[in-house]
């Protein structure tokens, strides 16, 4: 099967910034007409902006994922829309507390995490399906973290809802792998992305030391494994978590 998008939907959630937003180019890239929706609505627009300044197509959309009704009413008007969604990546994400222990934590900064990284995955996953499976074709990914998989110390409201996710992923995709949709999800680890900003310099230089190639990742390399495995070549993989560690997970 050909890696062409032309002709096809895509959905980048979270796509105003970071991997989001170089998921969303590389998707054009391959020809598809990609919604960009985000919280922050001038970002999913600037990114829209550089898109059809280079012969792609794309649109934004308002959307803040972890209101479940308002992500079942945008996926819905963007699937009436357009006729279909053939792809969707979910690269909504925040990192929470970082540089702090988990005992020292508040339980609501677990709440706070899991409602951005873990609910609005579900929220947005139960939008989506149903189209998909209806149209018996469907790519779904979901950024997930390297620390899913591995833990990183006190970091421990971001790594533990990535880990949920990814356990979410597992499941999900078993459940419709039979119905023409797959659901992936990636680990990054530390990659260059406005996620990071505020990351204490010391949990950098943690995350940094883990990576045997010595370097941090940058948001094109996420870009072009996503677009590839929501492309109709990736056609049987799912439940899978597609690793960009730089060789710290390769399992």
């Amino acid at each position: 099967m050909s890696e062409s998008m032309v002709g096809q939907i895509a959905v980048v959630a979270g796509g105003g910034s970071g991997i989001g937003a170089a998921s969303a180019r590389a998707i054009a890239a391959k020809g598809a007409h990609v919604v960009i929706c985000d919280i922050r609505i001038e970002g999913a627009e600037k990114i829209v902006a550089e898109i059809k300044a280079t012969g792609g197509a794309a649109s934004a959309r308002l959307l803040d994922a972890t209101k479940e009704a308002q992500v079942h009413e945008v996926i819905n008007s963007i699937h009436a829309d357009h006729g279909a969604i053939h792809a969707f990546v979910n690269a909504v994400g925040i990192t929470g507390p970082t540089g702090i222990a988990a005992h020292l934590l508040k339980t609501e900064d677990f709440v706070n995490v899991f409602n951005v990284n873990l609910f609005s995955a579900i929220y947005m996953n139960a939008a989506v399906l149903p189209h998909m499976i209806k149209a018996e074709y469907g790519r779904i990914m979901h950024v997930a973290s390297i620390s899913g998989k591995e833990g990183n110390p006190n970091m421990a409201p971001y790594s533990t809802s990535k880990a949920a996710m990814i356990g979410f992923v597992k499941a999900t995709a078993k459940e419709v792998a039979t119905k023409g949709v797959t659901i992936n999800s990636i680990a990054p680890a530390v990659v260059r992305s406005p996620i990071n900003e505020n990351t204490p310099e010391e949990v950098m230089k943690y995350m940094i030391s883990r990576i045997p190639m010595g370097r941090i990742g940058e948001a094109s390399e996420a870009a072009e494994m996503i677009a590839f495995v929501v492309s109709p070549a990736c056609s049987f993989t799912t439940g899978f978590v597609f690793d960009l560690s730089g060789g710290r997970a390769t399992y």
